[in-house]
């Protein structure tokens, strides 16, 4: 395990990560830092745990949308292709097995 400082709203956190995280850890601690100077930002002069619970819930609610959205792809049916470009490919497939027999006897 490894200690890593780092700054939320101008305070400094030491927080222990997984060797090898610790980038990781350090870009997660900038987004939150970017959503809590967004809040600031629209005039919420609010106090530091305040701040750091609308950071979460805007993280959270983001979050909601993307599991919202990939369960909405993982589930959709598969458009496919129509059965008439299916009957199209097969005479296809077909005329292209004429030709190599064709060319193979000539």
């Amino acid at each position: 395990m490894t200690n890593v400082n780092i700054r939320i709203n101008g305070f400094s956190y030491s927080v222990s990560c997984e060797d090898g995280q610790e980038r990781h850890l350090q870009a997660m601690a900038a987004e939150i830092d970017r959503r809590v100077s967004s809040i600031k930002a629209i005039g919420e002069q609010t106090g530091e745990a305040r701040l750091l619970v609308l950071a979460a819930l805007l993280l959270a609610d983001e979050l909601h949308d993307l599991r919202a959205t990939h369960e909405a792809l993982r589930v959709a049916k598969p458009t496919g292709v129509s059965p008439e470009h299916v009957a199209r490919l097969r005479r296809v497939a077909a005329r292209a097995e004429e030709i190599a027999a064709d060319l193979a006897e000539s």
